[in-house]
């Protein structure tokens, strides 16, 4: 009798271990799922949509809206993205053919940053911005407590410029109230120029 009690313990102490060891599996479960699901996209209300379209066309995606700038008014930013890579350029990241910020000013918008060929604001074109027309640009950007911050890349060396080709940092300066370009420490704001001269005008 006294060794049926005892393996009896043993088996009652056995179950409550086992019963407490797989207690927790339903909670890592969860965790892992939730770990592995794609973080949630706001969706883009259809005035927004519209409003965007009006200036790049049916093609356009809205990638942000809000105070992107941090400055108050409500700004949308949106681009053209290129269909297929040139040769030699990888597919990888955001390849864009335009972009856009729209603010809103009460009962309409204003196209207050274009990027096309070139890179240009309200006042001009930006600092840093290539001679020549470029037809694709590789884009990256963040939103953080300055605001949104971009990067614009030239998918290959603009005709008559050599070397590598280095990004240009864009985000809003609280100062003159409006987006400019930064210079390479991404720290300093560079100032817009009216018109771009071409390398032909250079050399005269």
């Amino acid at each position: 009798m006294k060794t049926f009690g005892i393996i009896a313990v043993t088996i009652a102490a056995l179950t409550m271990l086992s019963c407490g060891s797989s207690a927790p599996a339903p909670a890592a479960t969860k965790l892992e799922a939730s770990a592995q699901a794609p973080p949630a996209v706001p969706a883009i209300p259809p005035d927004l949509q519209k409003t965007a379209e009006s200036s790049l066309g049916s093609e356009t995606e809205v990638l942000a809206f809000g105070d992107l700038s941090k400055s108050g008014p409500q700004q949308i930013f949106a681009i053209n993205r290129l269909k297929a890579a040139p040769p030699g350029i990888s597919a990888e990241g955001t390849l864009i053919t335009r972009a856009v910020i729209l603010e809103n000013e009460g009962t309409s918008w204003k196209q207050i940053f274009l990027c096309d060929e070139h890179l240009k604001n309200t006042k001009g074109f930006l600092g840093g911005t290539p001679l020549a027309p470029v037809n694709g640009w590789r884009l990256q950007f963040e939103q953080h407590e300055k605001g949104l911050e971009m990067y614009f890349t030239p998918l290959m060396s603009p005709k008559g410029e050599g070397g590598h080709v280095l990004p240009v940092g864009i985000r809003w300066n609280p100062k003159v109230k409006r987006y400019q370009s930064l210079d390479r420490t991404f720290e300093n704001f560079l100032g817009e120029l009216p018109a771009l001269e071409t390398p032909e005008s250079q050399i005269r």
